[in-house]
């Protein structure tokens, strides 16, 4: 008996390619038939007919009703519409803000922004994660939202008048601060406001944005770091759940969360906001070799302290001691590594700098409550 071909139909209001390779992987995994993204041109395809729908419901209402009227399974990506009943599969914007807190937090950091320009469930959700993260950490964080002064204040005027605004607010703030903005946009807001204002990025003012997605990055004067959302595999995901759907499976009483990959680290936030000298080095060092089996001697070394004294100064600076912050640094490179290949034990040990795969799979599970394989599987879920 021939297999059926399953019609789906792309029903995506706001358009990234990576979400769509993953649906297409999924889609030649499987068999699918894609029906053309016609609603990036502001097409609505009424009277289409197929199995399933793939949607990003966005701004417009009318896309919504389209696919409401459908009557078919269908998965969103989006929680614009949180009362529509839809399964959906979003990305984990509260793990990508922890991320960004993380990063800063490790690099001794004490004040924080958080920057969002329009209301939009996505940027309140990182908001709220990353000063949730920070306030969990002892920190404060301070939420810039820029509100329209004027209904009469449109392009030029507007822009400016947001521009000035921005230059003005971070220019309060003690320096170095660290800000998350919402997405890249808001990011390259937030790194144009700097240089217009003087102030020098990152050295006073450290930036990450989101989303990863402004073309060329590398070749801007000052390349913007950004939280790789995982949206290759939010597509994938949300693929295979509505694959899930149309062979009857009831739907998920909860979204089902995308974690995101991380961060890809640029000019814009490689900075160590730490006054100690001897940390600082210490920290580089760590950053560069946690490949190798260093240990607490070589950063004696390296920072040209006594091992009382550099003990001491990470714990007033970073809160960790040295061996800690080693170890920390190695495990969380293990992550990203056991995110990303397909390594054996064996190998990944020796990449994250252990000296076997038991003394690497016990620290492992001592740190993160799960065997490597484990969190393996799980990412890979």
């Amino acid at each position: 008996m021939k297999l059926k071909h399953r019609r789906v139909l792309l029903a995506l209001g706001w358009y990234d390619y990576r979400l769509h390779r993953g649906i297409e992987r999924y889609a030649q995994d499987h068999g699918w038939s894609l029906s053309a993204n016609l609603t990036r041109e502001r097409v609505i395809p009424w009277g289409w007919d197929g199995d399933g729908i793939l949607a990003w419901l966005g701004a417009g209402d009318e896309l919504a009703e389209f696919v409401v009227d459908s009557k078919k399974p269908t998965v969103d990506f989006s929680f614009r519409r949180p009362h529509l009943q839809f399964p959906r599969v979003l990305e984990d914007h509260a793990h990508a803000a922890r991320v960004v807190a993380e990063h800063f937090l490790i690099r001794g950091f004490t004040h924080f922004v958080y920057y969002s320009d329009t209301y939009n469930w996505s940027y309140e959700e990182r908001g709220e994660g990353f000063i949730r993260a920070l306030r969990e950490a002892g920190h404060f964080c301070a939420w810039l939202r820029w509100q329209e002064p004027s209904r009469n204040a449109r392009g030029r005027e507007l822009w400016r008048r947001k521009r000035q605004w921005l230059m003005s607010e971070l220019k309060k703030f003690p320096k170095p601060v660290a800000v998350f903005a919402a997405n890249d946009e808001h990011a390259l807001d937030v790194v144009e406001a700097c240089q217009n204002a003087g102030l020098v990025v990152p050295e006073q003012v450290a930036i990450v944005g989101a989303e990863n997605y402004l073309l060329a990055p590398d070749a801007m004067t000052t390349p913007i770091s950004s939280v790789d959302t995982n949206l290759e595999l939010l597509g994938y995901s949300g693929a295979e759940l509505l694959d899930q759907l149309m062979h009857g499976q009831r739907s998920p009483r909860e979204p089902l969360r995308i974690p995101a990959a991380g961060i890809i680290t640029r000019k814009s936030s490689d900075l160590l906001a730490v006054a100690h000298k001897g940390v600082a080095r210490s920290l580089r060092f760590i950053w560069e070799h946690s490949h190798e089996p260093i240990s607490v001697k070589d950063l004696i070394g390296v920072a040209a302290m006594s091992r009382r004294g550099l003990h001491k100064a990470f714990m007033e600076h970073i809160g960790r001691t040295p061996g800690q912050e080693i170890h920390r640094v190695r495990i969380e490179r293990a992550k990203k590594l056991l995110a990303e290949s397909d390594h054996k034990m064996e190998v990944l040990a020796g990449m994250c700098g252990y000296q076997s795969a038991n003394s690497f799979c016990v620290a492992f599970k001592q740190s993160t409550g799960q065997s490597p394989k484990q969190f393996r599987d799980r990412m890979n879920r």
